[in-house]
């Protein structure tokens, strides 16, 4: 009868550690509906582009909006010198970069500059015309 008993509870104590390390997967494979899953985080370097034109302010490149010339990003060059923005001054640009926010305005770390006109105006909508 003790062996009996013994062989019993061996049988249980191997399926409570089955049926555990099972509950354990399952888990790991399938997480509770009811727990906010983590979104991956947001792309740090995400390419982007800017249109605007080229200005200097307080010692700064800065891209300003076309109509309103309000501040839109604080300008730094990425494998070309900080001064290379100076052929730009006046003129619109397209800007290809990464943008970082921060302070008053991002900050875009522009990789390229493309001209897209030698004045710094809206286009007028005759243009296309």
């Amino acid at each position: 009868m003790f062996r009996g008993m013994v062989l019993v509870l061996t049988i249980l104590s191997f399926s409570c550690v089955v049926a555990a390390s099972y509950a354990v997967g399952a888990e790991q494979d399938n997480p509770k509906q009811g727990s906010k899953e983590k979104a991956p985080p947001p792309a740090k370097d995400a390419p982007a582009s800017l249109t605007g034109c080229v200005d200097e302010q307080d010692g700064r490149f800065v891209l300003v909006d076309d109509h309103t010339l309000s501040p839109i990003a604080d300008l730094a060059a990425e494998g070309f010198p900080q001064d290379g923005f100076a052929k730009h001054l006046g003129h619109k640009v397209t800007v290809r970069g990464t943008s970082i926010p921060g302070g008053a305005r991002p900050l875009f770390r522009v990789r390229s500059v493309v001209a897209v006109s030698d004045v710094c105006a809206p286009e007028s909508p005759q243009a296309g015309k």
